[in-house]
This record gives C-alpha cells, sequence and structure tokens, in this order.
C-alpha cells in the first residue's frame, strides 16, 4: 500500500508520520492481519507497538471476537502461568474457584502478549504448545484443553541475546516471529518528531482550555530532529506536556528553553558521531573535568602558601609564588596526583600556637605535616561551592570563573546535590 491508501488508516487509529520504516510497517500489519499467522513486533519502549495488534484484530476475520492485550512483564512470576491458561478450584492457596485465564477466554479472538521476552521459561514452554496445537492444561488440571487464538507478542528486549543467554526458548522465537514487524525509534522519523509534536502540543492545549497551543522557533525544531530520543514517542509527549503547562511568558519553544530540559542536539559527521552540547558518558572527552582539576591544584597550592606564611610567620615577599599550572586543552595524559606536603619549621621560629599564645612553650618538632583531603570529588566540590557563595549563587558568573561552561557547571550542582544554593 502507498502513502495515500495508509492515510485512512493513520487516522483512524490517531498514527502520525510518513517515515518509510513506519509505512512499511502499518502496510506488513494489513496484509497480515486477514490470516492467523503469529506476529512478533520488536522496537524500542515508547514506538508504539501496541497500535500494530490493535489493527491486526480490527482488520481481521476475528474482528467481532474478543481482543486481550497482557502485559507480560506486570504479572508476578508466581501467577503468570494462572492467568494465562487458568486454573481449577483449590489449585494453590487463595483459588476459591476455578479460572478459565486469557487463552480460555479469548477463543476464537486476539491475544496480545506485550513483552513477551519477560515470560519464565517454564511459561515459555506452555506457550508454545499452544501455538504448536493450540491445546493447554489449566494449573491444577490433568485435562488437556484446546484453544482457537491468533497470538500477536511485543518485545523491546534483544531476544538474540536472550537465546544466547539461555532466557528465552529458541523455538518459540522461531514459532512467535513467523511474520516480524519492527517499529522504528523516533531519532529514525526524521520530520514525523515535528508533526507529533504539534499533534501533542494541540491536543494538551484543548485539554487544558489554553488560550495558544507551543510552537518550536527554526533551530529547535533541528535539535528535536537530532535528538537521540531514549524515550521515544512516550517521551516527546511528556516533554511537550511539561512544556505546555511550564511556560508562561512565551509560547515559542527556543534552543535555549529546549537546554533547561536537557534536550541536546546530536548531528552526524563522516568521522562518526559528533555530540554538541551535553556529552554522553560514553564519549565525552572530560575536558570539563580536566578543566576543574586544574582549578583545584591552583587553589591547593594556594592554601598551602597561606598555610606556609602562618606557621612559618615569614613575610609573604619572601615566599616562593606557587606555581600555576597553564589549562590544558590537549588530549595528553598529565600526572596530577596531590603529594603529601612537608613545611620545614625553624626551631626558632615560634609554633603556630604561639601566633595565638606568646606565653606557651614552643612546639618540640621539626617538621609538621598539612593533611589536605585528597579526593578529587571532595576539592571539586568545594570549589564550586566557593564560587556559588562568592557570586551569591549566580551560576553564570560562578562557571565563568571556574572556567567551565553553564551546563557542565548545572551537571556538577545535580550530580552534588548542591540545587538549593
Amino acid at each position: 500500500m502507498d502513502a495515500k491508501e495508509l492515510q485512512p488508516i493513520k487516522q483512524r487509529y490517531g498514527i502520525v508520520g510518513n517515515c518509510e520504516a513506519l509505512n512499511h510497517a502499518l502496510d506488513t500489519a494489513i496484509q497480515v492481519a486477514k490470516t492467523d499467522l503469529s506476529v512478533l513486533i520488536t522496537g524500542e519502549s515508547g514506538v508504539g507497538k501496541e497500535i500494530i495488534p490493535r489493527l491486526i484484530h480490527d482488520n481481521s476475520l476475528r474482528r467481532m471476537r474478543k481482543y486481550f492485550a497482557i502485559n507480560c512483564g506486570s504479572i508476578p512470576e508466581g501467577t503468570i502461568d494462572s492467568e494465562l491458561f487458568g486454573h481449577e478450584k483449590g489449585a494453590f492457596t487463595g483459588a476459591i474457584s476455578e479460572h478459565q485465564g486469557y487463552f480460555g477466554a479469548a477463543d476464537g479472538g486476539t491475544l496480545f502478549l506485550d513483552e513477551v521476552g519477560e515470560l519464565p521459561l517454564s511459561t515459555q514452554a506452555r506457550l508454545l504448545r499452544v501455538l504448536e496445537n493450540g491445546e493447554y492444561i489449566r494449573v491444577g488440571s490433568s485435562e488437556v484443553r484446546k484453544t482457537n487464538v491468533r497470538v500477536v507478542a511485543a518485545t523491546n528486549v534483544n531476544i538474540q541475546a536472550a537465546i544466547r543467554d539461555g532466557k528465552f526458548r529458541e523455538d518459540l522465537y522461531y514459532r512467535l516471529s513467523t511474520i516480524p514487524i519492527k517499529m522504528p525509534p523516533l531519532r529514525e522519523r526524521g520530520e514525523d518528531i515535528i508533526l507529533l509534536f504539534k499533534k501533542f502540543a494541540m491536543e494538551i492545549a484543548a485539554k487544558y482550555q489554553m488560550p495558544e497551543r507551543i510552537t518550536l522557533s527554526p533551530d529547535a525544531e533541528e535539535i528535536m530532529k537530532r535528538y537521540k530520543w531514549p524515550g521515544n514517542i512516550r517521551q516527546l509527549k511528556n516533554l511537550t506536556e511539561q512544556m505546555s503547562i511550564l511556560m508562561r511568558d512565551t509560547r515559542v519553544v527556543t534552543s535555549e528553553i529546549l537546554s533547561d530540559y536537557e534536550i541536546w542536539p546530536t548531528i552526524e559527521e563522516k568521522g562518526g558521531l559528533v555530540r554538541v552540547g551535553r556529552p554522553d558518558a560514553d564519549s565525552h572527552s572530560y575536558q570539563a573535568e580536566r578543566e576543574m582539576l586544574f582549578q583545584m591544584i591552583n587553589a591547593l597550592h594556594r592554601e598551602i602558601n597561606e598555610l606556609k606564611q602562618q606557621i612559618s610567620g615569614m613575610p609573604k615577599s619572601s615566599l616562593t609564588p606557587a606555581t600555576v599550572m597553564p589549562i590544558s586543552t590537549s588530549h595528553s595524559v598529565v600526572d596530577v596526583t596531590p603529594q603529601p606536603t612537608v613545611v620545614s619549621v625553624s626551631p626558632a621560629a615560634p609554633s603556630h600556637s604561639n601566633l595565638h599564645n606568646h606565653h606557651s612553650e614552643p612546639t618540640p618538632y621539626a617538621e609538621e605535616y598539612v593533611e589536605e583531603s585528597l579526593s578529587i570529588e571532595e576539592q571539586e566540590k568545594r570549589l564550586i561551592i566557593k564560587a556559588l557563595e562568592k557570586n551569591r549563587g549566580r551560576r553564570k558568573k560562578a562557571a565563568e570563573e571556574l572556567h567551565i561552561s553553564e551546563r557542565t557547571l548545572y551537571r556538577k550542582i545535580k550530580e552534588y546535590g548542591l540545587e538549593e544554593m
């Protein structure tokens, strides 16, 4: 079917988008609907896999019979067999009456098993028997029952990996995936992202009786299309709802507003993925962390010199200035391990305690070890606190003083639990 023929189906089920992968999935579902073949729908969480089984059932010869959608991951392992296949009265504690189960109740209709990859191995064996010959046995019974159910399954796990790990039966996989359908992730749907945003913005504005819906600026549209959307359509809908409610001063979403919601663009280049804005943990260069580390070391040098002056009583002009380490922008490895500082004290010089009390006896030791916390995290946290206090909580000024970006500072504040400052 071409895009025009699919349009009425999209309107009926509220499907928005025209990407080729989505159209192929819908076309496959329409073609297989008239048969009784098992269908396995794969795709990431939040891509809208639940639409496909409903579409298959409504366009099949079973459309006048019952349709059940079961989330296999939400049913406890101890009761999953009873829920699917039923049980006899007294089969276990709490079984006060018999229960026919979903396979009995859906006889002649369609059963959608969502998150089928979460089924225990024992239940997988029972499911395989139903798929092969339509036979099953209730829990606590020895009677073989028959059912005529069309099974459509879906999963967001890597089934091949689960098979290798012994968590999913290979024979069940081939039995379920007679017709495989793959739903594309949102990041691969291009312009569909903007269409979905507009749809959600209109629905939310109508739901909450807002005078105007939110819109995207051109630069924000580019960021939305290049963002990787780990939560897919579900994440996009939640984000649209948040911005619709919280944006009061303006109804135009800009790139700066998106950055407040941690939406960062991802662009493709010949050399591979280049991420703009907030880098991922597995791919960033740690440049910001290196800069912060050098700042910490410089501050540590200054504090040690101040402490030397207090202990020795020497004038400040006679002290050797601390060596200021330049901030490196290269990717070379620098040994920045702090070393314990030893400060020599002359016997004739007053001790640290004598600075406050001239009547006490000099301390009879020749060396004093200055202990500093060697934890990089603690030093980093202390620098951030000092910068925020100095600038009265103004994060932009604090970031400039620390020589890091505002985004890096926000991430560090959140990491160290300093949001209240």
